[in-house]
């Protein structure tokens, strides 16, 4: 209403400056009188039209393009509306049609013009040219990222930055605008350009660069003493997720690949409607799935894990995001046979993906009998429950450590492989391998052992200067684990692209420059030796395996064999056996089932 009565003198002076046009400055006495006589319905008509059009709601800092075009169908509106009012009621008075052509386009172009100049007014006000508290910085990428970063700078309250100008390697942006700020170099000249325009710090938005780009950019801030912060992508800022706070750059950003663009039609044609079960739900890689799958509209997800604190922490995450998914909770040890079996009745689950596993490779070699329980006989136990109760499809969840497997682990992990491929032919059931190295920051990960060595001011430890390894963040693997599903077919192992190996000891390296310190200097660096089961390189496939590809680029397909299920069932038989009974003699029979494992005692007596 307030508003209506602001525009109410504006609307007025409006119709009186089309008139005035109309006869070109000089209005008699008949002119005046028709205007007079006509005023109230044209005006009145514009502010019903405007209220259903909902003009009154787009004023201020927040007006948008959508805005003015709501404003030209309400002006049309209202000319459309008025000329059958004239028609019908006003023919002693008859208004110019002229005017009504002029009176809705200097509508469009004063009301237009008020509104963009609030936006400008708020956008451009004077705190923002009174620079003098605020940091100046480039913002790196003229690109709809770079612009997004620099609009939601501007609409900040209390903005920290003045943004001199952007950086960009496209030579054609040079001299053009983003918001009104300049590109005003390369990447290449951001010596001589930071010392000209006296830029203390450099913003990126958050996926906006591929991590050597990142890598690159902190290593000549580091130099040239700028800071490089990481601010919100313009995604996360609309989903409300995240303020506009800077962070520093973390070793995500310096790791960071292309993002993973699904097939979402083919997952939603997998997942819509149906039952799922995630076993590990409160573990790094079950969570993300869990999180990821509510991203589509499965009827059920049944959350199966033992750690009742994580399973507490994940319910409270998940609760605002279920939408029309039921959550259910479940509290249940994979190895716990009749509770599982309970599960499987209550909620009979479509597809199951199997996550909960043990992953820490030396205490494994210490209890082997523990590790087979945990990998071999949970994976065994859920397989024959989801064939047994129809599930449509079986995701397990294994490791690169499985492909010629040094260590307890990872030849368990190869044997529940077997398992899943010798599942039985006369079951509608689809089991299907998702192979994968590290993940970035998951429970226990080198990422938080890192970390919490430099807090502790070091060393750092490293096992080896030649170790390497493959790492992926968690919601990639999540995802491309839930694609593989989605596109896999029975008894396939299918092997994500995990990029380019990286040394330990660079990851080592990175870390403690982002953290401000000099490797060698502040902090030390001290080789520890390989541990039992650690290898140097992680291996991608085994001899016999071909990468094959898939539908996905991101995905390979390494094995598709069915395997003979009689020998497997019984080796597995007496490997269940010795766990309960004789834990040592498990090694022996793990090399049985799995011939290209070499454990680690092995290992030193053939060197």
């Amino acid at each position: 209403m307030a508003c209506a009565l602001m525009l109410l003198p504006v609307l007025v002076a409006v119709y009186y400056f089309s008139y005035w046009l109309r006869y070109e400055g000089q209005l008699d006495a008949k002119a005046l009188a028709r205007f007079i006589s006509t005023v109230a319905v044209v005006v009145g008509v514009k502010l019903a039209l405007f209220a259903w059009f909902r003009i009154y709601d787009g004023w201020g800092r927040y007006v948008t393009f959508y805005d003015l075009v709501s404003l030209v169908q309400a002006s049309v509106a209202s000319l459309l509306v008025t000329a059958v009012v004239e028609r019908l009621l006003m023919h002693s008075r008859p208004i110019p049609r002229s005017v009504f052509l002029l009176d809705c386009g200097v509508t469009i172009v004063v009301l237009g013009g008020v509104r963009a100049l609030a936006r400008l007014v708020h956008e451009r006000s004077w705190a923002l040219y009174l620079t003098s508290d605020k940091v100046p910085a480039f913002i790196v990428g003229a690109n709809d990222a770079g612009e997004s970063l620099l609009r939601a700078i501007i609409r900040n309250g209390k903005p920290t930055y003045h943004v001199v100008g952007f950086l960009d390697d496209d030579v054609r942006r040079l001299g053009t605008r983003f918001g009104g700020v300049p590109v005003v170099g390369t990447v290449d000249q951001l010596s001589a350009l930071a010392e000209r325009h006296g830029v203390r710090e450099l913003l990126i938005a958050a996926g906006a660069l591929a991590g050597r780009q990142v890598r690159w950019l902190v290593e000549q801030g580091r130099q040239l003493g700028l800071g490089v912060r990481v601010l919100p992508s313009y995604e996360q800022l609309i989903s409300g997720s995240v303020a506009i706070r800077p962070r520093p750059v973390s070793i995500h950003d310096l790791l960071r690949r292309e993002p993973v663009e699904l097939d979402l039609e083919n997952i939603r044609g997998w997942i819509d409607g149906r039952v799922l079960l995630v076993t590990g739900s409160a573990g790094s890689i079950g969570s993300e799935i869990c999180r990821q799958l509510l991203h589509f509209t499965p009827r059920k997800i049944v959350l199966v894990d033992r750690s009742e604190t994580g399973q507490f922490f994940l319910e409270r995450e998940l609760v605002g995001r279920v939408g029309r998914t039921e959550v259910q909770i479940a509290i249940a040890d994979v190895l716990d046979r009749p509770r599982m079996a309970m599960l499987f009745s209550q909620h009979q689950p479509q597809i199951v993906f199997h996550a909960a596993a043990y992953k820490h490779v030396p205490l494994m070699e210490r209890h082997p009998g523990e590790a087979v329980k945990n990998i071999l006989v949970a994976t065994r136990l859920l397989a024959d429950m989801a064939m047994e109760h129809r599930a449509q499809s079986f995701v397990l969840i294994s490791t690169d450590k499985a492909v010629n497997p040094t260590s307890v682990m990872g030849a368990c992990k190869r044997a529940a492989e077997l398992y899943v491929q010798s599942a039985r032919r006369s079951s509608p059931c689809r089991f299907i391998t998702v192979r994968f190295g590290n993940v970035l920051d998951s429970a226990g990960s080198v990422v938080q052992i890192f970390r919490q060595q430099i807090d502790a001011g070091g060393p750092v430890t490293v096992t080896d200067p030649r170790v390497q390894r493959y790492f992926m963040t968690i919601p990639e693997a999540a995802r491309l684990v839930i694609q593989a599903g989605a596109i896999g077919g029975d008894g396939e192992i299918l092997l994500l692209d995990m990029g380019e190996p990286i040394r330990i000891i660079d990851l080592a390296a990175d870390m403690i420059r982002l953290s401000g310190l000099r490797m060698g200097e502040d902090i030390e660096v001290r080789i520890v030796g390989l541990r039992p089961g650690e290898k140097l390189h992680e291996e991608l496939h085994t001899e016999g395996e071909k990468h094959l590809p898939t539908r996905h680029p991101k995905i390979l397909v390494a094995d598709r064999q069915r395997r003979d299920p009689d020998p497997i069932l019984a080796a597995f038989r007496r490997l269940e056996q010795l766990a309960r009974q004789n834990p040592d003699a498990v090694i022996d029979e793990l090399r049985r089932l799995v011939p290209e494992y070499r454990p680690h005692s092995v290992r030193r007596q053939a060197a």
